[in-house]
């Protein structure tokens, strides 16, 4: 497995800057967390009928998500105060059990980042899981909320490298619209014999004119992400799509 120099990433959110130092190896593990939102300013009670919605809905999607690597989970029938949404989405190339791990952990892990809202999401590397009071299903979120990381490093031929990744992430936002499961991977040769290793996904509660909008939405934001595309590596992550590309492979075929 490749190992790399240390790098510098970037988060950028609205109204908010953060940096993250990543060293070693540029693999995270399955538990690399990347980011939370408390989405809704509403609290719920301990033990409310709220609280046990939730916990419903969390332990519905940690069961069900891992079957096709995508859950959706509404409890508390047709009481808007206490009805909880839920979906649970992971990366189109991990195995079940490592899908579950994924979902358990954010389940645990939101509600302690989140304590008591009635909405909230995390990204982790290979998961992505988000709850709300509110009816979110087939809807595109990635306008509410989205963040960029990116390199620091730029490639040694900018123009030439920023025009391949634009061209890679167009061609797979086309086979993603195709896909069954919403989710596509490629790769492009950049100077001769290197490569540029590229990944994109839907949450697949979307149609697939909203998807393809969604990403393609994604796309149009490399010159705020990632220097139009000329960083070696980026990524664009939002609620309801993301795109990823690096000069190493990061997924699995």
């Amino acid at each position: 497995m490749r190992q790399s120099k240390p790098s510098i990433f970037f988060f950028q959110l609205p109204l908010l800057f953060l940096f993250l130092a990543a060293f070693g190896n540029k693999n995270i593990a399955y538990g690399g967390y990347l980011y939370h939102t408390c989405s809704s300013p509403d609290n719920f009670t301990s033990y409310s009928l709220y609280a046990s919605n939730l916990k419903q809905a969390l332990d519905n999607l940690a069961n069900n998500a891992p079957l096709s690597g995508f859950g959706l989970s509404s409890t508390g029938g047709r009481d808007s105060q206490n009805q909880v949404n839920g979906l649970a989405l992971c990366r189109g190339d991990i195995a079940p059990g490592e899908c579950k791990d994924c979902v358990a952990a954010a389940s645990r892990e939101v509600q302690q980042r989140c304590p008591l809202k009635k909405g909230a999401a995390i990204w982790y590397d290979t998961c992505l899981l988000k709850y709300s009071n509110a009816k979110f299903f087939g809807k595109n979120q990635n306008g509410g909320f989205r963040f960029y990381m990116w390199n620091v490093q730029e490639a040694s031929d900018p123009a030439s490298f920023k025009e391949q990744v634009k061209k890679l992430l167009s061609d797979l936002s086309e086979k993603v619209k195709e896909s069954r499961n919403m989710y596509a991977i490629g790769d492009v040769e950049i100077e001769g014999s290197k490569k540029v290793y590229g990944l994109a996904q839907c949450t697949r509660d979307l149609w697939t004119a909203d998807c393809k909008k969604c990403l393609d939405d994604a796309i149009g934001e490399l010159p705020s992400c990632c220097g139009n595309g000329a960083k070696v590596g980026g990524r664009v992550v939002g609620g309801s799509c993301n795109f990823r590309y690096e000069t190493y492979p990061f997924f699995t075929v």
